[in-house]
């Protein structure tokens, strides 16, 4: 493995560049002053997981990739992509992978076996579930509705500030002294989903109301709406088996990477407030 000190020539390619972590950490890149290409299916260097076609064009140039997979690396297809993606990597130049992955998935671990065995360098950001999962995702809809209706979870969460996830993704990055290192990152608290959306509605001076049902039932409504089959699976594995207690701990990580204490759910819950994105649906 390599230790390879990181020039303003070198390339950064940020495979999932319009999700949630990965938006951020091509901004934060950016903002650095180095050369960062963002990589999506609409981008201009096209780039999507189900057609390897584009790959290698995408990542030509690059030293260095931050990864997100979707729709997330819990599902059975992602080991295999993963492999695939890190032969054509090496293939292409690049010396360095940073992987985000999921805290408790044991599916993703294959896929970050694939990494840390690449011979590469490496790093893995394996997070815990993301606080924007209320305001930039599936939660969403639920909470302009007035009504979140989850499946029952099992276990309270030490939800993670994607910034947070971002900033460590980025000193991973450019940061060599952080290389070939697992990074464990959530929130500095356990919390509940009810006491998420009360916290919510209480931000948005809103009577929002949380409600529970058994996962076979929130599955079989949410397919009936549209709900892709892989999406599905991976909600039924998110709430049966990750939500299972597994995950209640917090780590130190976010402050031993960044040097300050991770962000807190009031304090997101707050700043996201403010603009106006959990207010009533028209």
């Amino acid at each position: 493995m390599t230790n390879q000190t990181i020039t303003a020539n070198d390339t950064f390619a940020v495979v999932g560049a319009t999700g949630k972590t990965g938006q951020r950490v091509l901004q934060g890149l950016k903002q650095l002053g180095y050369e960062a290409r963002g990589l999506s299916r609409n981008s201009d260097y096209a780039f999507d997981w189900a057609d390897q076609s584009g790959w290698k064009q995408a990542l030509e140039g690059a030293k260095t990739a931050y990864v997100t997979y979707f729709p997330d690396l819990a599902v059975p297809q992602a080991e295999s992509d993963v492999r695939d993606f890190v032969a054509l990597a090496k293939s292409v130049g690049v010396k360095h992978i940073v992987l985000l992955s999921g805290r408790g998935e044991e599916g993703a671990q294959h896929a970050e076996n694939v990494v840390i065995n690449s011979g590469l360098d490496w790093n893995v950001v394996r997070a815990s579930w993301f606080m924007q999962n209320f305001s930039e995702s599936f939660m969403l809809d639920g909470l302009k509705a007035g009504e979140l209706l989850l499946p029952e979870p099992k276990a309270d969460e030490p939800f993670i500030d994607v910034n947070d996830i971002a900033d460590v993704a980025v000193a991973a990055l450019t940061q060599p002294s952080l290389r070939n290192q697992l990074f464990e990152v959530t929130g500095p608290e356990l919390l509940s989903f009810a006491y998420c959306v009360k916290a919510i509605g209480t931000a948005s001076n809103r009577n929002i109301a949380f409600q529970t049902t058994p996962v076979e039932a929130y599955i079989q409504r949410a397919k009936s709406q549209g709900l892709p089959d892989d999406i599905a699976w991976l909600l039924n594995e998110l709430f049966e088996n990750v939500l299972d207690g597994r995950n209640e701990s917090t780590t130190n990580t976010v402050e031993n990477v960044l040097g300050r204490p991770a962000r807190r759910f009031e304090d997101y819950v707050a700043r996201t407030a403010k603009t106006g994105v959990w207010s009533a649906a028209n």
